[in-house]
């Protein structure tokens, strides 16, 4: 029986899914963008599973630690309902330290794919910066997706990269290139 894989959103979280406010340790600190919960509805919709990579070297510096970070994404999940992230990846390494897990490296999306069974060539990154982005390209995905406010609507950068203003617009970009 040959089983088909699933396709998925790879989300960076801070600035991404929610405020940045820098190290981000305390729930009460979380705050969803505007249009998060309804553009993440849409694509789970579409079939996509939603699986968050975000870097998190507030561990390795020791400025909170990983049930801190445990308690942040539990309550990003309770703002997120009825939404469901099948799974997160997150990296604590230092910046310092070159690792595969750590983006611009492509270590977690290479993980999710694997232990989840994702068609990464029929999968996103969206993301806030240019690692994101990095990840997304090195991972082998159909297109890598920059979430800058600033910009002015969408703009296509590279063969596969795209700068859109919020998640909504990339949600767009998304169903309309993964069909």
């Amino acid at each position: 029986m040959n089983r088909s894989r699933s396709k998925a959103v790879f989300l960076d979280r801070d600035g991404t899914l929610m405020w940045d406010p820098g190290f981000c340790s305390d729930p009460c600190q979380v705050e969803l963008l505007p249009g998060i919960p309804a553009a993440l509805a849409r694509l789970q919709s579409a079939g996509f599973k939603l699986i968050i990579v975000t870097n998190q070297s507030g561990i390795g510096r020791g400025f909170f630690t990983e049930a801190e970070f445990w308690m942040v994404q539990d309550r990003l999940q309770e703002l997120l309902k009825p939404v469901e992230i099948a799974a997160v990846y997150f990296c604590p390494d230092h910046p310092d330290r070159a690792t595969n897990c750590r983006k611009p490296g492509p270590g977690m999306l290479l993980q999710a794919a694997e232990n989840l069974d994702i068609d990464l060539s029929a999968s996103f990154m969206v993301g806030d910066k240019e690692s994101d982005v990095q990840a997304g390209v090195h991972a082998g995905v159909q297109a890598a997706i920059r979430v800058d406010p600033s910009a002015d609507g969408l703009a296509k950068i590279g063969r596969n990269v795209w700068v859109v203003p919020d998640l909504e617009a990339a949600a767009d970009v998304i169903l309309r290139l993964g069909d």
